[in-house]
């Protein structure tokens, strides 16, 4: 269903406020740069520091730039399971291809606690709903069978997994089937996430480099190796650089130095170090995305 390079969208501020403006001209410059899909409202687009009204109107810019040449699956999950049914429901209403879900977060649920919180959704609104295995930011990880319990629901099409468990596409392909969407969320492994059965990424990294990581998954799924080598090589230093701190505060200084934003995010998130800021200008430069 969602296949290639997805962005996962950072939400520009300027003074405290969503930068309407900035966003919907970033949402038109990567469906121009060939994206494949836009995900507004994940972790990248600092959901939790979102106020719900900003989180529609960020969701309803993205509808209305995309125009439905890319798909848009829109982060709405919570710790909160009738928060997320709440915000499913509105992005539905906003006319969001699919719902990004992120697993419940602080509260720790156990597997058949995960399983019922995801099912609630699923039968609360219609719409593809795409889990967001997380374990480093949510403290639970949710397990191949209760996955694969999952993805017997209609509605339950796929994962965004940043577990970085290399045998866990393989995994999920044998245990799940040919039809489930298995998108990396780790930029750096999502080109040997792609062998072992993967679909595509949701990527922080398409912030700043959208063509390269658009030319690289259609590369992938044409079978030149030597261009997905060539091009993972220049972008994994820029990579290793947007997660140097806590993203997205370094992709959002990287999207500063295009000109795409400012670097502004809200708290308790803070900007980036000098040094962070000069080894993103190195790999940025290195990536002949500035000079």
């Amino acid at each position: 269903m969602f296949k290639g390079s997805l962005v996962a969208l950072i939400t520009p501020f300027r003074d405290g406020a969503v930068d309407e403006t900035a966003f919907q001209e970033h949402v038109a410059w990567q469906v121009g740069q060939g994206t494949h899909g836009l995900v507004p409202c994940g972790t990248t687009g600092e959901s939790p520091a979102l106020e719900p009204g900003e989180q529609r109107r960020v969701i309803e810019m993205c509808v209305e730039v995309a125009k439905g040449r890319a798909p848009v699956i829109a982060g709405t999950g919570s710790n909160s399971t009738a928060h997320t049914i709440e915000a499913t429901r509105e992005a539905k209403a906003a006319g969001a291809d699919a719902a990004l879900i992120v697993c419940p977060y602080y509260n720790k649920p156990t597997q058949e606690g995960l399983y019922q919180h995801f099912k609630a959704v699923h039968d609360a609104v219609d719409l593809p709903i795409i889990i967001y295995n997380i374990p480093g930011r949510s403290s639970v990880d949710m397990s191949n069978a209760t996955m694969a319990r999952l993805a017997k629901l209609p509605n339950i099409v796929g994962v965004k997994d940043a577990t970085n468990d290399l045998s866990r596409p393989l995994r999920m392909r044998v245990e799940i089937g040919a039809e489930f969407c298995l998108l990396s969320g780790e930029d750096g492994t999502a080109v040997a996430y792609l062998a072992q059965g993967g679909d595509g990424c949701i990527s922080v990294t398409a912030n700043v480099a959208p063509r390269l990581c658009a030319e690289m998954h259609e590369a992938w799924q044409k079978g030149d190796f030597a261009t997905v080598r060539r091009i993972n090589e220049r972008l994994i230093p820029l990579h290793e650089a947007l997660f140097a701190e806590t993203s997205p505060a370094p992709v959002k200084y990287a999207a500063s130095l295009l000109g795409r934003c400012r670097a502004e995010v809200r708290l308790p998130l803070w900007q980036t170090a000098p040094e962070t800021q000069e080894k993103v200008q190195r790999a940025m430069r290195g990536a002949g995305l500035i000079n």
